[in-house]
């Protein structure tokens, strides 16, 4: 296992190191790949080090081959649990290298590819999950699509129809899904935003969706609660992954990616794990119903 003399869990080699860096100009269509985004965003992949925290759990992590959803699979597979992870097709790539890294742990990995738009891909990956696994504790709803707007004018009913399936349809299926298959102290983990609660004119239709994720985090924590099952969400501010060049910004916008934090610079997918982690584990059995916020010092 890859590992960083001395560090903590989670801790970034370098990471902030500089606090005003800028991106250079790029772009990639949809969905945004990791060999395409310059500079390398940071996953862990040489920094992480687990403690076993979640050691013998069986995890299922939608949109995890890249940005947050690989940071997660990284530490969740360290920490000693399974991962199941979700990717487009388009996304091949990615998912094999994550998935090496999962198995590179000592843990079981598996790959599903397909869209969560897809009502029946994204409910029968829960039963293939506990198919090979032989159970689920840990589900963390990632998967994502946001794009740049222009104006509300202008924003096309299939575009906003993509981001409301991706990001509420696809999220809502595979939790139902998984609903019979969860047992007291299983933990559900929703990626939110910042935007839910500082939304951006350009990201509306994302925005938009992400704060009604946060409406089912609250409302779900109250169902779950009375049988043992948490469930949370963490809400990053801007972070160094694919699915930002891939966006649409424009050269200034993406150049200065994250400058506007009062930490100076944009986050890396490591410095989220973390907070994935700790939901996770036994250290957060009395946190439900929680956003917990990774925003380089940003207020929600």
């Amino acid at each position: 296992m890859p590992s960083a003399e001395g560090a903590l869990p989670g801790e970034g080699v370098g990471m902030t190191d500089e606090t005003s860096e800028e991106f250079p100009a790029q772009g990639q269509s949809q969905p945004g790949l990791t060999t395409e985004t310059a500079p390398d965003p940071d996953h862990g992949e040489t920094s992480y080090v687990g403690h076993g925290r979640l050691a013998g759990r069986r995890a299922l992590i939608t949109g995890g081959d890249s940005g947050i959803g690989r940071a997660v699979a990284i530490a969740f597979a360290r920490e000693g649990a399974d991962v199941a992870i979700v990717h487009l097709p388009e996304e091949q790539e990615d998912a094999d290298a994550t998935l090496a890294l999962i198995e590179d742990a000592g843990t079981r990995g598996i790959a599903f590819a397909g869209d969560v738009r897809d009502e029946a891909f994204a409910t029968d990956v829960v039963g293939e999950t506990v198919g090979v696994f032989g159970g689920l504790d840990i589900l963390v709803l990632n998967a994502a699509y946001q794009k740049d707007r222009d104006s509300l004018e202008s924003l096309e009913t299939e575009e906003f129809d993509r981001v409301f399936r991706t990001n509420l349809y696809g999220m809502l299926f595979t939790a139902r899904a998984a609903m019979p298959h969860l047992e007291e102290g299983a933990s559900i983990i929703v990626s939110s935003s910042i935007q839910a609660f500082q939304p951006s004119p350009g990201l509306v239709d994302y925005a938009m969706t992400k704060a009604a994720q946060v409406a089912f985090v609250k409302a779900m924590a109250q169902e779950l609660g009375p049988v043992g099952i948490r469930i949370n969400a963490v809400a990053p501010g801007p972070i160094w992954t694919p699915l930002i060049p891939a966006t649409g910004f424009d050269d200034d916008k993406l150049t200065h990616f994250g400058a506007d934090t009062p930490m100076g610079r944009a986050g890396q997918p490591a410095e989220l794990a973390g907070a994935f982690v700790y939901l996770a584990s036994d250290d957060a059995t009395y946190t439900s119903g929680t956003v917990l916020s990774v925003t380089g010092g940003k207020s929600l």
